[in-house]
């Protein structure tokens, strides 16, 4: 007993709060302290409870110190220190009790049972800001919040552990010791009450313009959202008239229209993925369900023969979501995997058009990169013009940029090919071939000749565009020659180009960045995709009273049926030009030292280097250096774009690739047993692509 005897020692310390002992603690109770010194008295309890034990202060019999395997958690032990103190002292016991009423008895508890956890509004980006607010901005404990005070107290991220495990025994001390009749009735009161605003605030929300369209109509037949709110006034008015039958079949029926409502809501979800996501609506959705759940734990603590055990795991529940509250990441990331699905789901169906898995289509990739090519070349020529007009930095980056745009739009209405635009779009339709690895050899070999079929599809696409455009480009600069006496680009100009691309230097790098740069026009794509289907838009075309006027009921169907199969590709095309040509304007501007590789639009420039600089180029170390980094830049336009883009697939679909070594394993086995698999397709792989359903 020393350690109990030397915790009840001492007076009332205004110092540090890790300065406060218990006894300190008890002797400032005061019930009619001013509000905030009331509630700041609880913080500092919360904190004593959590501070670490020190090896001089055992506080069980046990003798188990801190961080001991299997030791019971410090705020328990303390806790129980609490207890013991106040059972032997009646007259602290009746100080802390008149304290907690004193704050709990003036505070509106529903704020915390109702409102905790839940957005006022029912934006995302309303939710963002108010998240934004509170981790930027310190809180007062001069509220009559509950919620905020309650934040305020059970602030570490440790203290819905420790609520989670206090025993029977400890529960029932702590009812009795601090809780009267009157706090019991005034919480069981605030239960019902928030049972109530819940109800309303679920039909409310799910009545919505924006949620109710979108609801299963069938579900809708009997009404549930009406039922919900009509049946949690009933609950209220029977549990007043204290009728504990009646209280527990409403809460029965209250129960079954929640199951209901809960149906209900998940079809919003199917409806998203067949027309399209929107984050807010995906936000309103979460929280139809959190305040489904939220009803469905307050009417266990009302009916339950053991409401304390109850009341804890809510009270556990609440604490863990303070954390979650303070999250901006968690707010992203749970947020938008729904919209990263969709937009990872819309990428594969255009990735699959990017995968061959037989000679024939390989070689009808390499045909349509070889017609990327020879627009390309132009391009590169444009390139040269743009940047000999002397152009300030951005404008000479935007005309760049226009320029690409136009060259891959281009390409992809003559329905060729660039090659470096292929990964990010086929990684999502790769990443559906892992969901069925875990638990099955023939999905890992399928994914691994899914990798076969992409690599060698990129080595089709990178061989077609590059053998095609630095001979175009070539023959383009002898044709000047021929036809002017000049080349189109100047040899100042060609030094420069070819000094830019040479091995040694910067060059890996820039091939990197423009593999992110890559991989954000696919997203880019995909959300463009999203909004375009979310908002009907190819209906809107095909039916528009303005549009059928003006084009034609027939003309203004097949406009829509186009621009729905285009509008991916042309998003990604456009967003793709642009940022190769503004980005490293904007980097140069706030004076980061970024530029773009592509692997056609550098060979493109090497051709056009050769082509002023004559055979003299050929005998330059500078030259080769040139044509040495273009299988290098190809490889990490590639990898870079399709790892971020496989990246992406996978935290859409929540997968975890538990299977990593057998995967591995697989590949490095393909690697040794048809190491030519993986560049041009083989009679094995033609035969397994032919035995599996039609992919495309």
């Amino acid at each position: 007993m020393k350690g109990l005897l030397q915790s009840i020692r001492g007076g009332l310390n205004l110092g540090r709060a890790a300065d406060w002992d218990l006894s300190a603690l008890l002797n400032a109770a005061d019930a009619r302290a001013p509000r905030p010194e009331r509630h700041l008295w609880l913080i500092r309890l919360a904190e004593w409870l959590r501070r670490p034990i020190g090896r001089q202060e055992p506080l069980d019999g046990t003798g188990a110190a801190a961080g001991e395997a299997g030791a019971t958690p410090v705020a328990v032990r303390r806790l129980r220190l609490m207890l013991d103190v106040l059972e032997r002292h009646p007259e602290h016991a009746l100080r802390v009790r008149a304290q907690l009423r004193s704050i709990f008895g003036t505070l509106d508890a529903a704020t915390l049972l109702a409102d905790f956890g839940f957005s006022p509004r029912s934006g995302f980006g309303s939710e963002f800001s108010e998240r934004l607010r509170a981790r930027l901005l310190p809180a007062t404990p001069d509220t009559g919040d509950l919620g905020q005070l309650f934040q305020m107290v059970l602030s570490d991220r440790g203290d819905a552990g420790w609520l989670e495990t206090l025993d029977e025994t400890t529960l029932q001390r702590l009812g009795a010791l601090l809780l009267d009749d009157t706090l019991r009735a005034q919480w069981h009161r605030a239960a019902v009450d928030s049972v109530q605003m819940l109800a309303s605030q679920i039909r409310a929300v799910g009545l919505s313009a924006s949620i109710r369209p979108r609801l299963d109509p069938a579900l809708l037949a009997d009404r549930p959202f009406f039922q919900l709110a009509q049946c949690a006034a009933q609950l209220s008015e029977v549990d007043e008239a204290g009728d504990a039958l009646a209280r527990r079949q409403q809460i029965h029926y209250l129960r079954a229209l929640l199951a209901t409502c809960r149906r209900a809501i998940d079809s919003v979800r199917d409806h998203l993925e067949e027309h399209g996501v929107s984050v807010d609506i995906v936000f309103q959705v979460e929280q139809l369900h959190e305040r489904c759940e939220r009803i469905e734990a307050l009417l266990n603590c009302l009916m339950s023969t053991t409401p304390a055990r109850d009341w804890q795991w809510l009270m556990a529940q609440l604490a863990r979501g303070v954390q979650t509250r303070r999250s901006l990441g968690a707010l992203f990331s749970h947020h938008y995997s729904m919209l990263a699905r969709k937009v990872a789901e819309r990428s594969a169906a255009t990735g699959e058009h990017y995968i061959t898995r037989n000679r024939a289509e390989w070689l009808d990739m390499l045909r349509r990169a070889c017609g990327g090519g020879l627009v390309i070349s132009g391009t590169t020529l444009l390139k040269f013009a743009i940047g000999a007009m002397g152009l300030s930095a951005f404008w000479g980056g935007f005309w760049a940029g226009i320029n690409y745009a136009i060259s891959f739009v281009l390409v992809q209405l003559l329905h060729w090919t660039v090659a470096t635009k292929q990964p990010a779009m086929t990684a999502p339709a790769m990443a559906a071939k892992l969901e069925q690895v875990g638990g099955s050899d023939a999905a890992i070999e399928d994914f691994v000749d899914e990798v076969a079929h992409l690599l060698r599809t990129q080595i089709a696409g990178i061989i077609g565009n590059v053998m095609t455009v630095a001979p175009v480009v070539l023959l383009l600069q002898l044709l000047a020659w021929q036809l002017q006496g000049a080349p189109l680009v100047s040899a100042a100009t060609a030094h420069h180009a070819l000094d830019k691309l040479v091995l040694p230097g910067p060059t890996l790098a820039y091939a990197a960045f423009t593999g992110v740069l890559l991989f954000a026009s696919s997203l880019i794509a995909g959300w463009v995709e999203n909004a375009f289907v979310f908002h009907r838009i190819d209906s809107a075309i095909a039916w528009n009273p303005a549009f059928v006027r003006w084009l034609g009921s027939s003309r203004a169907q097949r406009w829509a049926r186009w621009w729905r199969a285009s509008i991916s590709g042309l998003a990604a095309n456009i967003s793709l030009g642009l940022m190769l040509g503004i980005v490293p304007a904007l980097a140069a501007f706030f004076g980061l030292p970024i530029e773009v590789r592509h692997v056609t639009l550098s060979a493109g420039q090497i051709g056009a280097a050769l082509g002023t600089l004559g055979v003299q180029a050929l005998h330059e170390p500078v030259f080769w250096w040139s044509v040495a980094a273009i299988p290098l830049t190809g490889m990490l336009n590639v990898l870079v774009s399709f790892l971020l883009a496989f990246r992406l697939a996978l935290r859409s679909r929540g997968l975890k690739v538990r299977e990593r070594s057998r995967l591995y394993a697989a590949l490095r086995r393909r690697l040794r047993q048809a190491p030519a698999s993986f560049l041009w397709p083989t009679a094995r792989l033609e035969q397994d692509a032919a035995a599996q359903p039609e992919h495309r």
